[in-house]
């Protein structure tokens, strides 16, 4: 597919420019945090919510563990960032080990609670390496969920989607299949699974455009805190670990600190050759720490308001 006039000339404005100090500052970002499961971890999360909250995100999101085992703690954590922050908050929800009723009494507790944005996900069986078997009063798949939660009131919602399809999809067209009913359902944006490499967001971006798709995809940003935790992760999620990567971070189990300084290169590199190919907003999954994700955030232009600056405009 030939590339659009106006893209190859960010490509160029982007090759260009003196790296990074010149981006303009139109990027929007978002930020995932999982619910923590102890004391020390609760002070974690909120010293990271307190570090981004000055980059005005669009959102920040909070995770849902398998087969619903971290609800209580899920709702808590939401519950507070809507309360005590102007941060716009949104819950994850899935379809797993629950009824339609449970679904909805939790949805419902959002709604009461000021929350009015789910990422709506059919979710991962609770048993490793286990299958996804619907709940027999449940929702049966994520559209399915999304078409609930519509029902019951106005939610904004956002699904994910897998750049390089998901791990149990028939095909990729089944898999964008998939997308555009969680669409139709009433889903506003897909945000994508990590990847490691551009093209691989770019090639599904065309394909889901030459499907049909004109909504909003964003890509998901992860971090590299840990090598070998990330080759992991990236098993179960069809995500690709590039070799040149492995080479990259070897050597860096031990030295945090040059892994750090490693990873937001990495990270901040594959945001600005998107920003390149269009994309303007960038979802990151922070794990909680918010170090890497407020660097890369600064390199991309994104950085809260300067006084000084404002007196001077």
């Amino acid at each position: 597919m030939t590339m659009p006039t106006v893209q190859i000339a960010a490509a160029v404005r982007a090759t260009d420019a003196p790296l990074y100090a010149d981006l303009p500052g139109d990027v929007a970002v978002s930020f995932e945090f999982f619910p923590p499961k102890t004391e020390a971890m609760e002070k974690t999360l909120w010293e990271s919510v307190e570090t981004l909250k000055p980059l005005t995100p669009r959102f920040v999101s909070v995770t849902y563990g398998a087969g619903g085992s971290t609800r209580e703690r899920t709702h808590a954590t939401v519950a507070r960032i809507a309360r005590d922050t102007a941060i716009s908050a949104a819950a994850h929800l899935t379809c797993v080990n629950a009824s339609r009723d449970e679904i909805d009494t939790i949805a419902d507790a959002y709604w009461q609670a000021g929350v009015r944005h789910i990422v709506a996900l059919r979710g991962d069986p609770p048993v490793k390496d286990g299958r996804f078997e619907p709940h027999p009063r449940g929702y049966a798949s994520s559209s399915d969920l999304v078409s609930g939660l519509k029902r019951l009131h106005d939610f904004e919602i956002s699904v994910g989607v897998y750049p390089e399809v998901h791990p149990e999809a028939a095909s990729a067209s089944a898999d964008l299949d998939a997308f555009k009913a969680k669409l139709d359902a009433g889903a506003s944006r897909g945000i994508s699974q990590f990847f490691f490499e551009p093209e691989t967001f770019f090639r599904f971006r065309d394909a889901a455009a030459a499907a049909g798709v004109d909504a909003e995809i964003v890509p998901g940003i992860l971090p590299v805190t840990n090598f070998a935790n990330l080759q992991r992760m990236a098993g179960p999620c069809g995500t690709t670990v590039p070799a040149w990567m492995s080479r990259l971070f070897e050597g860096l189990d031990n030295k945090p600190e040059a892994r750090q300084l490693v990873a937001a290169s990495v990270a901040a590199e594959l945001c600005r050759r998107l920003y390149s190919g269009g994309v303007r907003h960038f979802h990151f999954y922070t794990l909680n720490r918010a170090e890497l994700a407020y660097a890369i955030c600064h390199m991309l232009g994104v950085r809260p308001p300067h006084p000084a600056f404002e007196v001077a405009a």
